[in-house]
């Protein structure tokens, strides 16, 4: 993708989920978002797991080997997991397929990536801030609502 630094996770991500060598990560039907096999995406991509189990992750792709930490920079770049209720998702083993979007990230779209960015420390602080519920403990003593 044009403008967009090769070596950035959202770089990365696209080659990912393009290429034909990689099992564990591909479009979902629509193009929208991202379809992960978790068990496969840990051994192809991450390299964990038993020895001989698939092959070997590839040097470099991503700092982790942890598939917590990768979902974590999926949210930090904005992308949010869908249900399968809000995907008409056929029932899968629970944990195995995650599906993730996000407005930025589409088939046939690379010139999107460019608008994809890490929040900051201040965006995240002001996301948790309006996620937290309101803060019962500052009410008078003595008030019922």
């Amino acid at each position: 993708p044009g403008s967009v630094n090769p070596d950035a996770f959202p770089a990365k991500l696209w080659r990912l989920v393009n290429s034909p060598s990689v099992t564990s990560v591909r479009w979902d039907a629509r193009g929208e978002g991202l379809l992960i096999l978790q068990p496969r995406f840990e051994r192809e991509l991450l390299g964990a797991g038993p020895p001989g189990q698939g092959p070997p992750a590839a040097p470099g792709v991503f700092r982790t080997r942890s598939f917590a930490s990768f979902v974590r920079q999926l949210n930090l770049y904005g992308f949010h997991k869908v249900l399968p209720a809000q995907a008409g998702a056929a029932p899968r083993p629970a944990g195995d397929l995650h599906h993730f979007q996000s407005p930025y990230f589409r088939r046939d779209r690379p010139d999107l990536l460019a608008r994809l960015q890490r929040l900051t420390k201040a965006k995240r602080a002001k996301l948790a801030a309006a996620l937290e519920p309101p803060d019962r403990s500052q009410r008078p003593l003595g008030s019922s609502h």
